[in-house]
């Protein structure tokens, strides 16, 4: 039987794009570790969650030209990441503000053809890294980079951060990453895209109530926490000291244990291998060696997982990327799983309006004003 509360449990739709069989991660019929194994592009598996196969060599070359022509934003959004990059402003909400505003700006935002839908989908995957990657750098006080679009999606987003070219293994590891973090089913974030696009919304509205949604502590956030975590034990120096302590006060520790899987995350361990490769031989495997400290205490004392948190706020420290924006990641690469979701649900749609279970006082009689 459901649960009322959290709907654990509760089957509220039946879709193709992905499952969570036990320990198993599939998108549309392919177990994550063979998309891993065989390295495969994120803009396959965009392809693949969007189509629900994988693209031929010509589809998938003109899907990436497309979504490379679609790479820039215009000035008038590049003006408004600007205005919302003062520090006091929650990356989220200004990532959510902005992609609310390129439904402004797109006068086809409230056509509803399939062609329409069609060229939304590919402009809001494709403008999201540019946004994420000026509002870093504007932060900090620097100029935004202009996409180039001889670049890939992955290797794309870490010039835009960084202004040079990423080596092969940081562009592999950042590829790795998006894939893991594309698609996992109905959680909070997809279901509230859901949601809103049962009501027949378009695309821009769908994808912000995602956004709004992930902005949540209990859904997004916690890769960025797992890095303070990181921080805070550097600086002690005792991982078993520190973790016992927050343990022993009944502190959640970030990066452990899943709603869903029980033994192991499948998503969790190709973040560890990117982490160990890339820290490999250099001064930062300090974030990896506590990681993997981290990883055998709570096995030991809590018998409890890493899962797909964890190892990435490493990959993504050692990529150059701030904790600040580790989110806006999650979010870019999620975008593509809640745009398959979207498309689906409009494609054979009900309304999606469950019910409450009333628990409140019953049959009270009125008392007139001046009585109370």
């Amino acid at each position: 039987m459901a649960e009322a509360n959290g709907l654990k449990n509760t089957v509220a739709c039946e879709s193709s794009i992905s499952a969570i069989e036990g320990d198993r991660l599939f998108y549309a019929g392919y177990d994550i570790a063979e998309l891993m194994d065989n390295k495969v592009a994120f803009e396959e598996v965009i392809y693949l969650l969007w189509n629900l196969r994988l693209p031929k060599q010509a589809e998938l070359r003109q899907f990436e030209e497309r979504l490379r022509s679609n790479y820039a934003i215009s000035d008038a959004i590049e003006q408004c990441i600007l205005i919302q990059s003062r520090q006091h402003l929650h990356p989220m909400s200004v990532l959510r503000s902005t992609v609310s505003l390129l439904g402004v700006y797109n006068i086809r935002a409230e056509e509803r053809t399939p062609e329409a839908a069609y060229d939304q989908s590919i402009q809001l995957m494709a403008k999201i890294p540019t946004i994420i990657a000026a509002f870093s750098r504007l932060r900090q006080g620097l100029s935004p980079i202009a996409p180039r679009k001889d670049l890939g999606f992955a290797e794309n987003f870490l010039y835009m951060l960084k202004g040079h070219k990423p080596s092969e293994l940081e562009t592999l590891a950042m590829n790795r990453a998006l894939i893991l973090h594309a698609e996992h089913e109905l959680n909070a974030s997809t279901f509230a895209a859901r949601v809103c696009a049962s009501t027949l919304s378009d695309i821009y509205s769908c994808v912000t109530a995602a956004i709004g949604t992930l902005k949540g502590p209990l859904h997004g956030g916690a890769n960025e926490r797992v890095f303070e975590m990181l921080q805070e034990i550097r600086e002690r120096g005792d991982v078993g000291a520190y973790l016992q302590e927050k343990l022993s006060s009944k502190e959640k520790i970030m990066g452990f244990g899943h709603r869903v899987y029980q033994r192991q995350d499948p998503r969790e361990k190709y973040l560890r291998e990117m982490a160990r490769e890339l820290t490999r031989g250099r001064q930062n495997d300090v974030w990896y060696r506590l990681s993997n400290e981290i990883e055998n205490y709570m096995k030991e004392v809590k018998n409890l997982i890493p899962n797909v948190d964890f190892y990435s706020a490493t990959v993504y420290h050692v990529l150059g990327i701030d904790s600040s924006i580790f989110t806006l990641i999650f979010a870019m690469s999620r975008v593509s799983g809640w745009i398959a979701h979207i498309q689906e649900q409009q494609k054979n749609n009900k309304l999606l309006r469950p019910r409450s279970r009333y628990i409140g006082r019953r049959n009270l009689k009125y008392i007139p004003l001046e009585r109370r």
